[in-house]
């Protein structure tokens, strides 16, 4: 049994970054269920938390509610943080909560990336703001993002996303259940492979 958080930092109710999140766990569920995994997911909508993040920022540490998400965040095995796009970059709310978690929460943990905004023209916000982040953070995000403009819901791009979807939710899968990647067939080799180990 594998076991994530979704960390939804939308505003709204109801809120297509949440949307987004549930779409991820479906995919995620399905692509784990064909490597003989089954998911149990928990998702925590941050806007519920706002004064308590804002409260565990002042005092140093988490109460109540928060403390329970805190914890399952720390023994989950892997995120799916989605964030709205505000500014060129993450929300401040998510971001805050990533600010009151203690050192090496997040290490070595596998993420799935994904975030929403108007158009696509924001979709690079992922790797210049979310990626770093994480990153120094110690966790681990998959090779894809997933960005959701607002045509992608329902509209023209809804194929698009949906690919992207669940191309992410592979990689996600991938680390959950400790396999490899399969290797695209682009004629690389591992440099280790050539010293033969």
């Amino acid at each position: 049994m594998a076991s994530i958080v979704v960390i939804s930092g939308g505003l709204g109710s109801p809120s297509s970054t949440r949307v987004l999140g549930d779409d991820i766990v479906v995919h995620l569920t399905d692509a784990l269920a064909l490597r003989g995994e089954d998911l149990e997911s928990r998702v925590v909508e941050l806007r519920e938390l706002g004064h308590p993040i804002v409260d565990a920022m002042l005092t140093g540490f988490p109460t109540g509610e928060l403390a329970s998400v805190v914890e399952a965040v720390a023994s989950a095995d892997a995120l799916v943080v989605v964030s709205p796009t505000f500014s060129a970059s993450i929300s401040g709310l998510v971001k805050s909560f990533f600010d009151i978690l203690e050192p090496d929460t997040l290490r070595g943990k596998p993420v799935l990336m994904a975030a929403t905004g108007g158009t696509e023209r924001h979709s690079l916000m992922l790797e210049f703001a979310m990626r770093p982040l994480l990153s120094y953070l110690g966790a681990l995000p998959v090779r894809t993002a997933v960005f959701a403009a607002t045509a992608d819901f329902g509209g023209p791009g809804a194929a698009s996303l949906s690919r992207r979807v669940a191309t992410g939710a592979d990689e996600l899968a991938d680390a959950l259940a400790h396999t490899a990647p399969r290797p695209a067939d682009d004629g690389f080799v591992e440099f280790a492979t050539l010293l033969g180990r």
